[in-house]
């Protein structure tokens, strides 16, 4: 039997691999999509997540503002950003980050002056487009706002002058309170940027492939009489399913290997501490993605039906359980759809172990529900598996 499975699987893999546009989706189509999703999703960033590097911001301020001025920029470089001093509008909206300071009160000589005569004055944040990031530019230019605010006020409290020499002195000296933060256990930020779309696009694209060229094959075989012909040779039935399975399984995890070699090479992908349970959920959503191709090639007529059948199914399940964009961020009722969904299991497996770093036990459950569901599926595929 095992002799005339392989016999068979090694064939169906030989004429899946000699498929030019099978191959373009295997070895070329997601580092496509790793790219540019990547990219697409890298700047939005985690809960919490600061960019990295020093973030530019254009400033619009009056030509001589005072030490105050002064102070409140340079308390913005200690948050991270590069600040460049605009010197017109044109070049001012150049940036996609811009900080607006106001003129000083009329019959002021400069903002400084204004704001110690008591001149109320608005600090005006811009910024091109909207992301999760635009959330963290409020917090650190307000904790930069705020922070110089503070020290004023100290400053008046204790009857001191209020000075940039003063202030210098007031913010090197030491703490009598000091804030210690530390995680509360395993990383919780939402995964973004390459530890979403890789595993994500790896997942989509491997039911992708399965639901289409490898359903696509036997829907062909049969068609043509290849199955009939495997009717009357000297091979169970048990051995030809078994055949199909394998092979499409092998050419399921030749994706997934080229994607996860691929993503670590070109891309940078940490798989985290966890690498060995990745690998296994892997391994079974293959195996499922395998039983519901053969299970849905008995089903259709025509390459047709498996094609549109084959494609809406994988990009909708990618859509709804959490390949494309991270599940944390969607409303409650999709995550409690995806909790229901093949790809809303594997992906939060996924995120377990390569986000979270939650252990190998946090996708356990996972594995149990695609193994549950493979064996049902492929239970159903031989029940309705005919020649023709």
């Amino acid at each position: 039997m095992l002799r005339s499975a392989w016999f068979i699987a090694s064939r169906d893999i030989a004429h899946l691999l000699k498929q030019k546009d099978t191959l373009v989706w295997v070895f070329f189509m997601p580092f496509v999509f790793f790219f540019f999703l990547g990219k697409m999703t890298g700047g939005g960033g985690g809960v919490g997540m600061a960019p990295e590097g020093p973030v530019p911001l254009g400033v619009r301020a009056p030509v001589d503002g005072g030490f105050l001025v002064d102070e409140l920029l340079a308390a913005v470089e200690r948050e991270g950003y590069e600040v460049h001093q605009a010197s017109s509008e044109a070049e001012l909206a150049e940036y996609t980050r811009r900080l607006i300071l106001p003129e000083p009160a009329a019959g002021m000589a400069s903002l400084t002056d204004s704001l110690l005569a008591g001149n109320p004055a608005s600090v005006k944040l811009e910024r091109d487009g909207k992301s999760a990031g635009a959330r963290l530019d409020q917090v650190r230019l307000g904790r930069a706002v705020y922070g110089l605010l503070a020290d004023l006020v100290v400053l008046e409290v204790d009857g001191t002058e209020l000075s940039a020499e003063n202030l210098a002195a007031l913010r090197d000296s030491p703490r009598a309170l000091t804030l210690a933060v530390e995680p509360a256990g395993k990383r919780q930020e939402i995964p973004a940027g390459m530890t979403q779309t890789i595993p994500g696009t790896m997942v989509m694209f491997t039911l992708l492939v399965l639901l289409t060229s490898g359903a696509i094959q036997l829907v062909v075989e049969r068609k043509g009489g290849l199955l009939r012909r495997l009717a009357s040779a000297p091979i169970s039935r048990s051995s030809i399913l078994f055949g199909k399975w394998i092979g499409r399984m092998a050419f399921g995890l030749v994706q997934i290997a080229v994607a996860m070699l691929g993503g670590t090479l070109l891309f940078d992908m940490d798989w985290g501490a966890d690498l060995p349970m990745v690998m296994v959920v892997l391994f079974f959503w293959a195996a499922f993605c395998t039983s519901a191709a053969l299970l849905m090639a008995n089903l259709v007529r025509t390459e047709q039906q498996m094609g549109g059948l084959g494609v809406v199914a994988s990009l909708a399940l990618a859509a709804l359980g959490g390949c494309w964009w991270p599940i944390e961020i969607t409303p409650d009722w999709m995550q409690t759809l995806a909790g229901l969904l093949p790809t809303g299991w594997i992906m939060d497996a996924m995120h377990q172990l390569i986000a979270f770093e939650n252990g190998p036990a946090s996708a356990l459950p996972a594995v149990g529900l695609l193994a549950a569901t493979t064996v049902v599926l492929s239970a159903v595929a031989v029940r309705r598996f005919r020649y023709q």
